[in-house]
């Protein structure tokens, strides 16, 4: 009896990766075996890139805020202590927001705090 090896399945699978592929530079976008490394290579990238783009936004975040409470005499530190002190829940994102685009209400925010 022929061996069977469900051709379909890999086809698909294969597809699947190629069409991931899509766009990469020279025979990593053409060949398997060159493009199965490069679309796994890519997806560590990604996950570590997912990670990482959280570390990155809370430290602009950090500056954004430190900028802003320095402009009143605080720094980032003794702000951010005084607003837990002071039971104010706003995160960092926030409080970032509000030092960028709305200065008369971080103000208050700082007046709140100080």
């Amino acid at each position: 009896m022929p061996r069977s090896v469900n051709s379909v399945a890999s086809r698909a699978r294969r597809k699947k990766v190629m069409k991931q592929a899509k766009g990469f530079f020279g025979r990593r976008k053409n060949v398997w075996t060159v493009s199965k490394n490069a679309v796994e290579k890519a997806m560590q990238y990604s996950y570590v890139g997912r990670k990482l783009k959280k570390r990155n936004f809370r430290s602009l975040w950090i500056q954004r805020i430190n900028a802003g409470t320095r402009l009143h005499g605080l720094s980032y530190s003794e702000f951010i202590g005084k607003v837990n002190k002071s039971g104010i829940e706003l995160n960092r994102k926030v409080l970032a927001d509000l030092a960028m685009n709305h200065p008369e209400a971080f103000k208050a925010v700082v007046d709140k705090v100080k």
